[in-house]
């Protein structure tokens, strides 16, 4: 029996997060270059997004560009960056119901990858469907450095009172604030690490990783890492016995 025909539709995961890994490792595998992974990488994401929209997935985080990958070699930078430019099909999300959303410090993001990006946002705002997220120039500690900045200027400013500061002001000022934390994230590619994503909102996240290298991520992958999530027992630091009053 296929993965997609076991998934509780009653419980899918209102917020689903990957790490999309092993797009070069699955070029090399073929002989091909980086770039070509990458591209057939792209086209992943468009499968991903439109199963995931199907289940009823409220919001999915990609973990597209980190803010280390600028450190990458400049030609597959700028190569990342025409693919992107390229991959947004506002026509797909527009089909499905299907919002678009960014966070990251996108001001490091070339001009018109920004504005094709907002292009996208603003086109998209009215749709009620499922939120695919992309993290662009994102990393965890950057995220967070950026709230310590934010909640420092509030208290300099005597907006607010240290006392005052708890884990809800953390969450309040995060550049995910918008969504609910996940509750499955995903990693393909072999890869067992978090490599700087989602660190503080993925503190009770359940976590699957998988061998796949995410150009062959498709439909019934997804729809068993839903299944194994399904599978497991939510306690948030509690007991079962508590969970099952």
């Amino acid at each position: 029996m296929l993965y997609k025909d076991q998934v509780d539709k009653t419980r899918i995961p209102a917020h689903i997060a990957i790490i999309m890994d092993g797009n070069g490792r699955w070029a090399k595998q073929r002989g091909q270059a980086r770039s070509f992974g990458h591209q057939a990488g792209a086209e992943t994401v468009h499968v991903i997004a439109e199963e995931a929209a199907r289940l009823g997935v409220r919001f999915l985080t990609l973990y597209t560009f980190s803010t280390e990958n600028w450190n990458r070699p400049a030609d597959e930078v700028a190569a990342l960056m025409s693919l992107l430019m390229d991959s947004i099909e506002e026509e797909t999300f527009m089909k499905n119901n299907i919002s678009f959303r960014i966070v990251g410090d996108t001001d490091k993001l070339p001009a018109n990858v920004l504005d094709r990006l907002n292009q996208c946002v603003r086109r998209t705002s009215v749709n009620t469907g499922m939120c695919l997220v992309l993290a662009l120039s994102y990393s965890s500690k950057w995220e967070l450095t950026e709230v310590v900045k934010k909640i420092a200027a509030k208290v300099a400013d005597h907006e607010m009172n240290i006392e005052d500061i708890t884990d809800k002001t953390i969450d309040e000022n995060l550049a995910t604030n918008f969504m609910p934390d996940p509750d499955l994230l995903i990693r393909t590619g072999g890869e067992i690490r978090l490599s700087n994503y989602l660190l503080w909102q993925c503190a009770y996240s359940e976590l699957y990783f998988c061998e796949t290298y995410w150009p062959d991520f498709k439909e019934e992958e997804l729809c068993k890492a839903i299944c194994d999530y399904q599978q497991r027992e939510r306690r948030f630091g509690k007991t079962s016995e508590q969970i099952l009053k």
